[in-house]
Formats: structure tokens, C-alpha cells, sequence
């Protein structure tokens, strides 16, 4: 099927299964059906869920799905209008200011060009409202942002319009398809989440987990994908200060296939552990397990 940008109407749970599979992100059924109902319904979809879940990875596999581009806001502390929105572009205003003194234009005609869209520095939300075609737009770890800057998001994620004082509305030309995500420091506003569809995405099962090994590492044993899935399903209970995510699953079984390890054994488990976790102490607490945790004690 190839998908028209201008018919989410014509989206399927099929085609969104479908497309999922085609990007190698391997999910369920009920992560299948929260994005196809958050492109049919046109809603903002919320993601939740702990650190390195692959929720980031929803809006890149919807880009690709849906052919087209991805726009991302990265939040953090301290983001403001002026890094999500838009910031004037102060030098080529000057530019035109002098250039329009020498010819000897009064301020408010001067004022009338330099506060005109052509002197605006679009920035990731502005980008999104503004494209002409629609585009996913991700809004990445919205719980790092204060609360006021998620205040300021809620006119977008209402009505995918956003206010600048000097031009008035601007209104989206193509609804933007919006994802954002939160691993839950700190509570989000009840006023965000009504405009959201929810969806919680957790660590995966084994067996899940052992079929992304297999689908991202092929080369990899069989046998051995399988149980460094039971492994770090295993490390995951541990109550470590950070649990290891899906993609430092990935590069540790790389870096066994690299090794090549056959087994999964405790020195197996002690040769890599440092692409796996980040941290001493909880180095310190998975070594001390090896023993327990291995499939085959040496």
C-alpha cells in the first residue's frame, strides 16, 4: 500500500502493523493500536515509560512509515519560545534597518519589514506548523521542561496553532502528526494529558526482546540472543541506579558476537559488562551475581 500524507483516514491497523515491521521495530498489539488510533483521531500521542523502552524510536519509525520528515524538539531545563518557536534574526533585521534609514524611510514602514515572517529564524515548533506538507514533529522528554514551558504547549497541542506577537496566529498548514515522550520525572499536567492519547511502553519481555536481538544482531547465535535476553530481563529486577536499555542491549550482544563468545557464561557476563552498564556500583552488583545469572556457571 503506498500512503497518500494527505489521507490518514485511509490509515489501518494493518498498515501501521505492517509499516512497524517494515522499520524493524517490533512491538504489540497494543502499541499497534494507540499510534493507529493517534493518526486517525489526529491526536497528540503521549509515550511513557523508563529510559532506553524505545519510545523515541515510535516517532522515527512513524517518519519512515509515513515517508516523510521528522522534526524534533529535545527538551531540557530552561527551554523557552525562543528555542522551540522561533527567534528574529537580529543581524539581518539590522541589515535591512540601515539599509532602509539610507533610503530614508520613516520607523513604522522600516518596522513593517523587519517584523515580517521573512525575518523569523523557525525553530523546531515553528518548523512543524509552518511545513508544507505534514511532518512528524517529536517532543522529546517533555517532563525535562518546566512546567510553564508545557503550559505554553497546550494552544499547539490543541488547536496546531501557536501565537507570535508580531504576526498574530499562525495556524498549521498540514496538522503535524506529534509524539511526545516522558520517562516520568516528574508529573505532567492533567491539561496536557487530556489533549494526549496515553500510551505506556515498557521494557520488553524476554521473547520479545530476543526477537529484536535476532532482527538488529543476525549474526548472533540462536541460542545465545536467547539467553542474553533472559539475562537482561534478569539484570533489569535488580534495582540497578540504571537499568540497561534496548539499545545498550543491542551493542552488548554486538560486542559478543565481536568476542566470540558462543555461551553465555559468567566470564561471558564479565568481558562486556561495560557496554551494558554505566555505572561502578552497578557493575559492582551484576558481577557479584554472575554466578546465579548465567546460564552456565564456569
Amino acid at each position: 500500500m503506498k500512503y497518500s500524507l494527505r489521507s490518514l483516514v485511509e490509515v489501518t491497523i494493518k498498515f501501521v502493523a505492517d509499516g512497524l515491521k517494515k522499520a524493524h521495530y517490533i512491538t504489540n498489539e497494543r502499541v499497534e493500536t494507540a499510534i493507529f488510533l493517534a493518526l486517525i483521531l489526529e491526536k497528540p500521542l503521549l509515550i511513557e515509560g523508563p529510559a532506553g523502552a524505545g519510545k523515541t524510536e515510535v516517532a522515527k519509525v512513524l517518519s519512515e512509515l509515513l515517508e516523510t520528515s521528522l522534526v524534533r524538539l529535545q527538551c531540557y531545563e530552561g527551554l523557552d519560545e525562543a528555542r522551540a518557536l522561533y527567534e528574529w534574526n537580529y543581524q539581518k533585521q539590522l541589515l535591512r534597518m540601515q539599509a532602509d534609514e539610507a533610503s530614508g524611510l520613516r520607523w513604522e514602514e522600516v518596522s513593517e519589514h523587519i517584523f515580517s515572517a521573512d525575518y523569523l529564524l523557525e525553530r523546531p515548533l515553528l518548523k512543524a506548523i509552518t511545513a508544507p506538507r505534514r511532518v512528524v514533529l517529536l517532543i522529546d522528554e517533555i517532563d525535562k521542561a518546566d512546567e510553564e514551558f508545557e503550559a505554553f504547549l497546550l494552544e499547539l497541542l490543541s488547536d496546531f496553532q501557536v501565537s507570535v506577537p508580531e504576526l498574530g496566529t499562525v495556524r498549521a498548514l498540514e496538522r503535524p502528526i506529534v509524539v511526545l515522550t516522558s520517562n516520568r520525572a516528574r508529573d505532567l499536567s492533567e491539561a496536557l494529558r487530556r489533549r494526549c492519547l496515553h500510551l505506556f511502553i515498557d521494557f520488553p519481555g524476554v521473547e520479545q526482546e530476543r526477537r529484536i536481538i535476532e532482527l538488529k544482531v543476525p549474526n548472533l547465535d540462536a541460542r545465545l540472543a536467547a539467553e542474553a535476553a533472559r539475562f537482561v530481563a534478569s539484570v533489569r529486577k535488580l534495582g540497578l541506579r540504571k537499568p540497561p536499555s534496548i539499545a545498550e542491549t543491542l551493542d552488548w550482544t554486538r560486542a559478543l558476537l565481536h568476542l566470540g563468545l558462543k555461551e553465555l557464561d559468567t566470564d561471558a557476563i564479565r568481558a562486556a559488562l561495560g557496554v551494558l552498564l554505566k555505572h561502578e556500583d552497578d557493575r559492582t552488583k551484576v558481577e557479584s551475581r554472575a554466578s546465579s545469572l548465567a546460564t552456565r556457571p564456569r
